[in-house]
């Protein structure tokens, strides 16, 4: 490819290593020969539900990625649409399976809908979004960018298996849409689409039958989808799109639409949906999401919310969710059921998805938080960061406060407003309700000591009761 060829065009690169073929445009790199059976390894983990279409057309979909391995690699893309300014768990599988993609040696595009999400995807929805406003959508689009980017970078660095990769491109669909003028847009695409044919889609059908009924707004956005997949087949060769269960529809409507146009076959690839044990779905609008964003879920969040997988979960998911090898991960599983009480198979999920998602230091983060709150290890807190201790106790008040000479235990209390005034707060900590650095103290004349109540990194740990927390920074130590 020449010069870019859209404003909101990038390629991801990394400054690790790399192979050269990762400079190389979308659709002119050789993909390795190890992608033969690429499909059927990946329904084997449960990762790609469904094919369309499984058959009927001039070349099948395995045969596409087969016959690609010999000669050049096939282009992929799933899209994102930012209606948040961050991606969240359940992203994750669309990712992985782009991922999966390639390192069989394809190439593959993150599409965020910078466009498209100003009208809201209806798929799996029983009401409309909210609306968002232009400079909202703008951002969460240069953030979800960020994040995709950084995703990919992990992947790059951190999963390394020797074997040459396609490449990672992410995008953003106004590119091609902000230059549209409505009129042309519809004359030029609309006659292609029959009503009848876009009214039946189940997800239409699902809001037309609910109270609220469907906007044109959101009745729309599968036109846009289906125009996506037709552009990004006319300029890069994308014959595959990737998505969620959910997305089946839309994906239909980009392959009628562009085999209308060209007569060639495209085809959609689908992932399952995670889903919580009530099984709603995850995501922003349920109210139940698990965020990417440091900022919004920590390291140690992420790490505890794949810790705390039953047992009846955690080996679908290390399928899912890693690139483990499913000989190891049967080992894994075999092992957990000899030593239950470790939750093995749970620590390895938490600790592969954390690496992914926030880096080898994220990881560490989450390890440090988790060896400070459940395990009481002082070594854990004194290498905590400020910022790690903040995420680890979320709603804990953080003080700051100047070390004077003969600062006692109830002087700390009662500066970093722990304890009420008077003699209930002087009982309260004689009474074994207070501890520093998870040592309990009873003395309240007692004198701060650094290294046993301040620990080397400036910081103490303040608890009253079971579950009130105080952190208190030092200065001019």
């Amino acid at each position: 490819m020449a010069a870019p060829i859209f404003r909101c065009f990038s390629w991801v690169r990394w400054s690790g290593t790399l192979n050269l073929s990762g400079f190389l445009p979308l659709g002119l790199r050789k993909a390795h020969s190890g992608a033969h059976g690429l499909l059927a390894a990946q329904k084997a983990r449960g990762l790609f539900k469904d094919f369309f279409p499984e058959r009927g057309t001039k070349i099948e979909l395995p045969e596409l990625f087969d016959r690609g391995t010999a000669s050049f690699p096939q282009t992929i893309y799933c899209g994102f649409d930012p209606t948040a300014d961050s991606l969240h768990v359940g992203h994750l599988l669309a990712l992985l399976g782009l991922f999966h993609l390639q390192r069989a040696g394809h190439n593959v595009i993150a599409l965020v809908g910078g466009a498209t999400a100003r009208l809201g995807d209806p798929s799996g929805r029983t009401k409309e979004r909210e609306a968002l406003e232009t400079e909202s959508v703008q951002a969460n689009a240069r953030a979800l960018r960020l994040g995709l980017e950084a995703l990919a970078a992990n992947h790059q660095q951190l999963f390394s298996d020797g074997r040459s990769w396609g490449s990672f491109t992410v995008l953003d669909n106004s590119a091609w849409y902000q230059k549209q003028h409505l009129v042309d847009f519809l004359a030029a695409v609309g006659g292609h689409f029959r009503m009848g044919t876009l009214l039946s889609r189940q997800s239409v059908q699902m809001r037309l039958k609910s109270p609220e009924g469907m906007s044109l707004a959101e009745f729309f956005y599968q036109v846009l989808q289906a125009y996506d997949f037709y552009y990004l087949f006319q300029r890069y060769g994308c014959r595959v799109q990737l998505g969620g269960s959910d997305q089946l529809g839309n994906i239909m409507s980009g392959y009628e639409f562009i085999h209308k146009l060209t007569g060639e076959d495209v085809f959609g690839i689908t992932v399952p949906l995670i889903t919580s044990t009530t099984g709603a779905k995850l995501g922003k609008s349920a109210g139940n999401a698990v965020w990417l964003n440091r900022d919004k879920t920590s390291p140690f969040e992420l790490y505890q919310f794949f810790v705390r997988q039953p047992d009846d979960s955690v080996e679908r998911y290390l399928k899912l969710f890693t690139f483990l090898p499913l000989p190891e991960i049967d080992h894994i599983m075999q092992l957990h059921v000899k030593e239950p009480e470790w939750r093995g198979p749970q620590k390895r999920l938490a600790a592969e998805v954390t690496k992914l998602v926030h880096g080898r230091e994220g990881l560490d983060s989450a390890k440090r938080c988790t060896q400070a709150l459940y395990h009481s290890s002082i070594d854990a807190l004194e290498d905590m960061s400020d910022q790690e201790l903040k995420e680890l106790f979320k709603e804990a008040p953080f003080s700051e406060l100047v070390l004077d000479p003969g600062t006692s235990v109830l002087d700390t209390c009662r500066k970093a407003n722990a304890i009420p005034d008077g003699p209930r707060g002087y009982r309260m900590i004689t009474e074994g309700g207070v501890s520093i650095n998870h040592q309990q103290v009873t003395n309240p004349e007692s004198v701060l000591i650094v290294g046993q109540h301040i620990l080397k990194n400036g910081l103490s740990l303040l608890k009253i009761g079971k579950r009130n927390f105080y952190i208190i920074k030092w200065l001019q130590l």
